[in-house]
């Protein structure tokens, strides 16, 4: 059955040929995740739905259940009705991190996002590492950075000049847009990157502008805000991811703030952000440089030369081992899971022969 009339709410032929709802089933984008229940939309409007027993029987982990921007397979109910997900479709890109905590697994930011933009605040949250950590994350995910500084009115032309400087430094080649919520210089700009069928997902610490900039594109009052308390510090006014349609037809996904950000086996997302460094590795002596000494090392010779920085070079080192570590004891979390799966399966049997 074809689906091009949800164009409109980012469907494509990516997902038309990988779809695979059965009997009854439609699909529908999930919008909105409210506890046990999930806020789904599809050409005929909103409505609720809860996942089947069987789904949560086979799906235990947090990133397996659908997020926001997921599209599902389910009965729709009739009227007021909740409708019921069978299943998943498979996800063209996705923005995850670490969990929070020591715990280490992954958590589903939002799904099928096309466009992610990367929000700093120019007065208190500008951070050239986290912004890299960032980029990882997007790059490693499939979707297309941008860079979005707001704030503006709150600092100088060369404070600004000099931050979009560092960013170039860094090697850091995704576009990169400014924006003052106050005055709205930049806004129209940042309008004409956002296209009717394409979801763009805000990203950013707690204070940065988010929820504000999307009342701004939505030309009303819906997302919550508050002003930033007085030691700089955002404050949390986004309580949960919601997939919205804009007037012009662009989805965009807001996002709480992130204070904790761990990456997690994220090498591809690493090669795009740092191709500076990657590039420059190729001429490396060793194949298996790790450029923290070895000789012959292109990539030390190009910090001795003033081609990079010592500190854009740290920073790749750094998210590189935190990345191998979470992916390492993840992998070691999932054999302890599916050996003790196993375990509780052959107690199960004893009993029933007992």
């Amino acid at each position: 059955m074809a689906h091009t009339e949800l164009a409109a709410l980012g469907w494509s032929d990516w997902f038309e040929q990988r779809a695979n709802c059965s009997g009854a089933d439609t699909v529908a984008r999930v919008t909105a995740v409210d506890r046990d229940q999930l806020l789904l939309v599809d050409q005929a409007g909103h409505f609720r739905a809860k996942l089947s027993g069987s789904f949560l029987h086979h799906h235990h982990l947090s990133h397996e259940l659908p997020c926001v921007g997921d599209w599902v397979c389910v009965a729709r109910p009739a009227g007021d009705g909740i409708g019921v997900v069978h299943s998943l479709l498979e996800r063209r890109t996705a923005l995850r991190r670490k969990s929070a905590g020591k715990v280490v697994d992954y958590q589903m930011i939002a799904a099928n996002v096309d466009d992610v933009v990367i929000v700093q605040s120019c007065h208190t949250d500008f951070n050239l590492k986290r912004l890299e950590r960032y980029l990882v994350m997007v790059m490693d995910g499939g979707a297309e950075p941008r860079i979005l500084l707001t704030k503006t009115d709150l600092v100088t032309p060369e404070v600004l000049a000099a931050q979009l400087a560092q960013i170039r430094a860094a090697g850091i080649t995704a576009p990169v847009f400014t924006l003052s919520n106050v005055t709205g210089d930049g806004l129209d700009e940042l309008q004409r990157q956002l296209v009717p069928g394409r979801t763009c997902c805000f990203v950013g610490s707690s204070g940065v502008g988010k929820s504000t900039l999307v009342n701004h594109l939505l030309g009303r009052e819906v997302q919550e805000t508050a002003t930033v308390s007085g030691t700089g510090e955002g404050r949390h006014t986004t309580v949960r991811r919601e997939l919205i349609r804009l007037e012009g037809g662009a989805l965009v996904i807001d996002n709480p703030g992130m204070r904790e950000f761990g990456i997690v086996g994220a090498e591809e997302g690493l090669e795009g952000s740092f191709a500076d460094i990657v590039a420059l590795a190729a001429g490396c002596r060793f194949r298996d440089c790790s450029h923290t000494g070895e000789p012959g090392c292109a990539v030390l010779a190009a910090v001795e030369a003033g081609e990079i920085s010592r500190e854009h070079l740290d920073n790749y080192l750094k998210l590189g081992q935190e990345s191998a570590f979470h992916q390492m004891s993840y992998a070691e979390k999932r054999k302890k899971d599916r050996d003790f799966g196993k375990f509780i399966k052959s107690v199960k049997k004893d009993l029933a022969d007992d």
